[in-house]
């Protein structure tokens, strides 16, 4: 994965919605310039999916505009690779033991095969290479400690399953969330377990089945099992990023249980913020639906390449949509999203095509490109506006061309783009000599009236990927995608 650069394109100050206050702050880390980041990262007990997608790209965004803006970034992403239980009663099956069953593999094998597929999908994508990626199965001792102060302080409570959070002993645990709890009755958000003290209370850690040996299980103060979900991102932020992180993120569906669980018992132990800002994306619908493993609607990388599309045009599709708003992801959606790209890589194309006949200048300097796109992404991770204005300086340089005496400019504007929005039209490479004089050869039939000639040498070089468009200035070559 690409490494993070570190040189701010305009130095503006960033500024993003933060979920606890449910207001757009100026970001102030505690210990500027460094901005600590923590992320949410995937449970891997299956393929994911492009609803996953936006969240993670987003996040990457919230990377690059802080780096934009001046800021050092610390980001850790976890892996959950043990304890996310399919309900949030902290009831039914281990996600990693379940496809395990399913898939004739163990737990281990479905979490190595699965975290390796992300990583993959994460190169694919893009997406900036977090300074740590951190799996649960790696920090158990640290969860088992953390449980140990919690239970030292009086928050926890044993029944027959395991060692559980007692709610009601932190009066902020609705605060995060704005949950009633009195409403808060069996069967709804959480189901019911007669042996908890509190409905939303949760398990910190859960009790191996007598008489069963799991995959994956551990010994601890209060016999064999495993962590619950929740503790695993508590101790891991902790360590990595101390006691007070600037920035939490993750996917708006965290919000009511694992990002509220986090909040109770993070603070319960050290009585300090557990984040300066909170950062969620929303839910990504398709076809009206969210989607979700659950409903087999969940598309993947491999499902959108097998299409006709790039990982680079999904990223674009993701781009042109809000993290604050419900986003819907459509294959009508990544046709535009293609088209937009198209565009992109035919601008990119104008660095081999440079003339030295004087045009009109467009309504900016090259060297203002960046700085906008920054000023945008800096305010609360405005890509659609970061785009809208890509597409006018688009489209008024393919029609103006640009002069000789601009070539390192529109590289460097090319090269800040990418930077920014994680693209890559600086690798958009030249023609051969050959296509070249394909060209040329169309230019002359062309002088000459000799349209056939001209519509033949034409799907030649549309065959080799090659693209025409034919103005008043001459022609101009683009890569087909």
């Amino acid at each position: 994965m690409p490494k993070r650069g570190r040189k701010a394109i305009s130095g503006g100050r960033m500024r993003l919605f933060n979920t606890y206050s449910r207001q757009v702050e100026t970001i102030e880390p505690l210990k500027p310039p460094l901005v600590t980041v923590y992320t949410c990262g995937p449970t891997v007990y299956s393929y994911t999916h492009v609803g996953h997608w936006f969240t993670y790209v987003r996040m990457d965004m919230l990377i690059r505009a802080l780096i934009s803006s001046g800021l050092t970034t610390k980001w850790v992403m976890n892996i959950t690779d043990v304890g996310h239980l399919t309900s949030d009663a902290d009831d039914g099956e281990d996600k990693l033991a379940s496809a395990a069953k399913k898939e004739g593999k163990t737990a281990w094998e479905v979490a190595q095969f699965y975290t390796d597929d992300f990583l993959k999908g994460m190169k694919q994508l893009n997406i900036l290479e977090p300074n740590f990626i951190v799996k649960a199965t790696d920090h158990i001792s640290d969860q088992i400690e953390l449980i140990k102060k919690l239970e030292a302080k009086g928050f926890t409570y044993k029944i027959s399953d395991g060692i559980y959070y007692n709610t009601s002993k932190f009066p902020r645990y609705a605060d995060f969330a704005r949950l009633d709890l009195d409403e808060q009755q069996p069967g709804a958000r959480i189901s019911y377990n007669p042996e908890k003290k509190n409905p939303s209370d949760f398990a910190l850690w859960k009790f191996s089945p007598a008489n069963k040996k799991r995959d994956m299980e551990w010994q601890s103060p209060w016999g064999n099992g495993f962590p619950g979900w929740h503790i695993e991102c508590s101790a891991m932020s902790m360590k990595y990023l101390g006691e007070t992180l600037d920035i939490h993120t993750g996917g708006i569906d965290h919000i009511p249980v694992h990002h509220t669980n986090e909040i109770a018992q993070s603070e319960a132990v050290t009585n300090k913020p557990l984040a300066s800002y909170w950062m969620h994306s929303n839910h990504v619908l398709i076809k009206g639906e969210k989607i979700s493993k659950s409903l087999d609607n969940s598309i993947t990388i491999a499902d959108v390449i097998k299409k006709g599309y790039s990982p680079e045009v999904l990223r674009l599709h993701i781009l042109e949509s809000s993290y604050r708003n419900q986003s819907t992801f459509s294959w009508s959606g990544l046709e535009a999203a293609k088209n937009r790209l198209g565009d992109l890589k035919a601008l990119a194309a104008l660095r081999y095509q440079a003339r030295d006949k004087d045009f009109d200048l467009p309504t900016f300097t090259l060297e203002d490109v960046g700085t906008e796109i920054a000023k945008s992404i800096q305010e609360d991770l405005n890509t659609p506006a970061a785009l809208a204005f890509l597409s006018d300086v688009t489209t008024q340089l393919l029609t103006t061309h640009i002069q000789t005496n601009m070539i390192d400019h529109f590289e460097a504007m090319l090269s800040a783009i990418d930077n920014l929005l994680g693209l890559s039209l600086s690798s958009v490479s030249d023609i051969t000599e050959e296509q070249k004089a394909l060209i040329a050869k169309r230019t002359g039939a062309r002088e000459k009236n000799s349209w056939q000639e001209a519509d033949s040498i034409r799907q030649e070089l549309e065959k080799q990927k090659i693209g025409l468009n034919d103005s008043p200035g001459g022609s101009t070559w683009y890569p087909i995608i």
